[in-house]
């Protein structure tokens, strides 16, 4: 997938899009509400890139695999390389923009494979599972420990979080996640869901925002 959007002012993006790095449970009260463990340390999994699509003009959902769950995160777009445990410095540096963005779940699926212990990709990589808004300059953010996120359905409020509440602040988690494997320009990072995820229908609307930052409307085709 490249990326249609571009940034919200127009300039293009560069890179095609790489991988989708998420984070697990980095809201305490998403771990809760779910009736999973917080955990001692980021929980991180990752789908391909050719599981993302855009939020304009609508997206679909699979109608036949159970239950569809949203859950709104701020995505962070990767601009340079990012390996073997960078400094703050250099990961602020390396990040290119910020986005709403939503990490689709077969809540359904996903619950049966964690019951066999298996991996959760067939519930969280299928084509359409991540959906993304288009990308603020990331010099438009000041305080990377001050980004709300929200996200309505059908005009009800449904999720209000905000990056103050990680338990994995954004940039020691990169740091973390680069530690681990190399960050690569174009790849997106899903820095986790604050509480308040549920299903979605075909039909519903929605408002997805980066509080003071960037706002968009969409429906479930």
């Amino acid at each position: 997938m490249t990326y249609k959007h571009q940034y919200t002012d127009g300039t293009p993006i560069h890179f095609p899009l790489g991988k989708v790095v998420c984070v697990g449970r980095n809201y305490a009260e998403h771990a809760k509400e779910l009736n999973n463990p917080v955990p001692t340390e980021p929980l991180l999994f990752i789908k391909p890139g050719s599981c993302a699509t855009d939020l304009d003009g609508g997206f679909a959902i699979p109608a036949d695999r159970g239950a569809v769950h949203y859950e709104a995160e701020i995505a962070v777009l990767i601009g340079k390389p990012l390996s073997r445990r960078p400094n703050e410095e250099e990961v602020r540096d390396a990040i290119s923009g910020f986005a709403p963005a939503l990490d689709l779940t077969l809540r359904d699926v996903q619950a049966q494979l964690k019951e066999k212990g298996h991996p959760w990709e067939v519930a969280k990589s299928f084509d359409g599972a991540c959906v993304l808004a288009p990308f603020v300059h990331s010099s438009t953010v000041e305080d990377l420990t001050d980004i709300g996120i929200r996200l309505s359905i059908n005009g009800e409020l449904r999720q209000d979080g905000n990056s103050s509440q990680m338990l994995n602040a954004i940039l020691p988690l990169l740091q973390h996640i680069a530690g681990h494997f190399s960050l690569q320009p174009g790849d997106v990072v899903l820095t986790g869901t604050p509480a308040g995820v549920g299903p979605l229908a075909s039909g519903d609307t929605l408002t997805l925002e980066l509080v003071g930052l960037s706002s968009f409307e969409s429906r479930v085709l």
